[in-house]
């Protein structure tokens, strides 16, 4: 009889699965290994340290070395003026004129125009002097008041015919009409030529006041240029581009 109650005691009661108590999770899945990503992020730090490390020794292996400030003409050299030192990765690869080597390259002549920010290598320079295509070196011997008193090396000038009669000579008509003349065709030789150097003419006690220069010119204007030198017959002035 106790069997019998017992089992129908518990047959109302609801056949329904027990459910999990709160404190239970369901299980989680292994996380996916990705090797690759792994092994693609040790590299990058790797070469990034490698890139590191290179700077830091670029940084400390340095040279002083030539760099142009001024415009530099073809046919012109290094001076103090025109140049400044700088701090450079060393390279074995490029040929730096080194600020030491400065005085050695004073001598030596540009091959081509150099522009302010240019750094100077060897191969820019010879030592015989290079004139470009088309242009010619012309030798001037000036008279005080045939230059400007402030004329320098890389100067832009314009060279014009003058006339050099003297007093003496004007006594004449014919010597006077030709001096006249000459006068009024004091038309530009050269428009635009470069001063390639500056030597003056003087004694070690007086200065006379006279100037030797030399022009770069076009090869065209030369010999008009040299004819009117020959005589005495130019003067310099300053044009704009200096």
């Amino acid at each position: 009889m106790k069997i019998q109650e017992r089992t129908g005691a518990g047959a109302g009661r609801s056949a329904a699965p027990a459910q999990p108590s709160v404190g239970d999770r369901l299980p989680t899945p292994p996380r996916e290994r990705k090797p690759a990503l792994a092994a693609l992020a040790v590299l990058l730090i790797l070469v990034g340290a490698l890139g590191a490390t290179m700077l830091v020794l670029q940084a400390g292996d340095r040279v002083e070395v030539v760099k142009v400030t001024k415009e530099i003409q073809a046919g012109e050299s290094v001076t103090n003026s025109n140049v400044t030192s700088v701090m450079v990765a060393a390279d074995d690869s490029i040929n730096y004129v080194k600020w030491s080597e400065l005085d050695a390259i004073k001598s030596y002549k540009a091959k081509s125009t150099l522009y302010p920010g240019t750094l100077a290598v060897g191969e820019m320079f010879a030592k015989s002097n290079s004139l470009p295509a088309g242009k010619a070196s012309v030798g001037l011997a000036l008279k005080e008041g045939q230059y400007p008193a402030d004329i320098k090396s890389g100067d832009v000038v314009a060279a014009y015919h003058v006339s050099t009669t003297d007093s003496s000579s004007s006594n004449s008509s014919d010597s006077s009409s030709s001096g006249s003349s000459s006068s009024s065709s004091g038309n530009a030789l050269v428009e635009n030529a470069r001063v390639n150097s500056v030597a003056e003419d003087s004694d070690a006690t007086v200065s006379t006041g006279n100037l030797s220069l030399t022009l770069i010119v076009d090869e065209a204007d030369a010999a008009a240029l040299a004819s009117a030198a020959a005589a005495g017959q130019v003067a310099i002035v300053h044009v704009p581009g200096n």
